[in-house]
């Protein structure tokens, strides 16, 4: 049974994880996990679900880790290749546009909220900011988008 909940372990990571060289470091911490919370879990035949279901959320927070690194690694490049990439070039192109137009934290708030997907606690502390005040300039900024998008005419 442990070899078919390794095996399991294993491919929910593999499948879920973007950098596949990390996938033996992830199923290890979530046997570490499941050793350590054991006494959470009600029923014995939910074993597999509930192991699996700990191996996806760590590879969900390597991948997050991984990103936020990787982003104050990167910086602009990575914005740069990430628009280059997008579905539309002529909507990137006046996203960053309108993106330019705002102060360099405000669009740091943004693309880290909605581009990355960060959590606002994730953010709160890589600005070393309360969440109240990362909500609420995130909030801000999306208003000053919506308000800069309505000034501006229609491209044709």
């Amino acid at each position: 049974m442990l070899d078919e909940l390794y095996r399991q372990m294993v491919r929910v990571v593999r499948h879920k994880l973007h950098c596949k060289s990390d996938v033996s470091d992830v199923v290890q911490e979530a046997w570490v996990r499941i050793l350590e919370k054991r006494d959470t879990l009600r029923e014995s035949d939910k074993l597999i679900p509930w192991a699996k279901t700990i191996a996806s959320n760590l590879a969900s927070n390597a991948n997050r880790a991984r990103r936020l690194s990787s982003s104050y690694d990167g910086g602009r490049d990575d914005y740069e290749a990430a628009a280059r990439s997008g579905p539309d070039p002529e909507l990137m192109t006046e996203l960053s546009d309108l993106l330019g137009r705002l102060d360099p934290t405000t669009r740091t708030l943004l693309l880290y909220k909605f581009y990355y997907g960060f959590r606002d606690e994730e953010i709160a502390s890589a600005f070393d900011l309360p969440v109240g005040t990362i909500k609420s300039r995130i909030h801000r900024g999306r208003e000053r988008l919506r308000a800069q998008d309505k000034d501006d005419p229609p491209r044709i």
